[in-house]
């Protein structure tokens, strides 16, 4: 005899569309709050270098990743918004 075994629940990790969602997700929403407050992921700057730019290089850790994802988000906006509406329609539809 066999013995049935339940499914397990995959982690959005593992699944494909689950992290494109959760990616696409990430993107607009680091773009929003960078719009809402466009110093938000500067993270902290010396007083003397207050007026200079932050090479990307120096852009490092949780800020630097979401200031990251609100550049993508910002120069490919219209991919991102196209890809969340595809995201949509299988999430809703064929999930």
């Amino acid at each position: 005899q066999r013995q049935q075994t339940t499914p397990v629940a995959m982690s959005a990790i593992f699944d494909f569309s689950s992290l494109i969602t959760v990616l696409l997700l990430l993107i607009c929403t680091c773009t929003y709050l960078r719009e809402l407050r466009p110093t938000i992921f500067d993270g902290t700057v010396a007083p003397e270098d207050a007026n200079q730019p932050i090479p990307p290089s120096k852009r490092v850790g949780i800020g630097g990743f979401c200031w990251k994802l609100s550049r993508i988000g910002e120069r490919l906006s219209p991919y991102i918004g196209a890809s969340c509406a595809l995201m949509a329609v299988h999430v809703l539809f064929f999930k």
